[in-house]
C-alpha cells in the first residue's frame, strides 16, 4: 500500500467521521453509522484484504472514540472489523457473478449496513445490555441507516472513482468545443 492510497483511505474515513459527529443521535443513545458508507467505498475501490482490515480497524476506534451509545466502544470495536470482512467477502462473490457496479454498491450499502447493525446490537447486548428491545434498536435506527447508507454508497461510489482517475491522469483534459 502506497502513500497516495493511506492518503485517500485516510480522507475517506476523516470525511465519515465528520458525517457521524453532526449525525444527531436518537433511538436510545444510537445514530445512524454514516461512516459505514464512507467504509464501503473504500472496500469498493480497493478491493484487497489489508486494506479492509486497516480501514475497518481504524473506522470501529474512530466509531469507538464518537459513539453515543452506552458502553458501545467494545461493540464499534467488534462490530467494524467484522463488518469490513463481511463486505469483502461479499464483494468478491459479486464480482464472479457479473453484477452491474451500482447494483453491487447498493448491494453492499443495504446488507453491510443490515449485518453491522446487527452485529453491533448482539454484541452490546452480550456484553453491556441493551436500553431498549433489540427489534426497536433495529428498526428506528439500523433500517433508516440502511436507507440512507445505501444511496450514501450508490452516489458516492462513482464520484470516488472519477476523481481517483482524474488524480491518477494528472490534471484533468480541457474541455472543447
Amino acid at each position: 500500500m502506497n502513500i497516495r492510497e493511506m492518503a485517500q483511505i485516510s480522507l475517506l474515513l476523516a470525511i465519515g467521521f465528520i458525517l457521524r459527529l453532526i449525525t444527531p443521535g436518537y433511538g436510545a443513545g444510537m445514530k445512524p453509522d454514516l461512516l459505514l458508507a464512507m467504509l464501503f467505498v473504500i472496500i469498493l475501490l480497493k478491493k484487497d484484504l489489508r486494506s479492509t482490515l486497516l480501514a475497518g480497524s481504524v473506522a470501529g476506534i474512530i466509531c469507538a472514540l464518537t459513539t453515543t451509545f452506552p458502553a458501545g466502544q467494545i461493540p464499534n470495536l467488534i462490530d467494524k472489523p467484522l463488518t469490513s470482512l463481511f463486505v469483502y467477502m461479499l464483494i468478491k462473490i459479486l464480482a464472479k457473478s457479473r453484477v452491474p457496479v451500482l447494483v453491487t454498491a447498493g448491494i453492499i450499502g443495504a446488507l453491510g449496513t443490515l449485518f453491522s447493525g446487527a452485529v453491533f446490537l448482539l454484541s452490546a447486548l452480550a456484553l453491556v445490555g441493551i436500553p431498549a428491545p433489540f427489534e426497536i434498536l433495529y428498526a428506528t435506527v439500523v433500517l433508516p441507516a440502511t436507507i440512507a447508507n445505501t444511496i450514501g454508497v450508490v452516489v458516492l461510489y462513482p464520484l470516488v472513482t472519477f476523481s481517483k482517475q482524474v488524480i491518477e491522469r494528472g490534471r484533468p483534459q480541457e474541455i472543447t468545443k
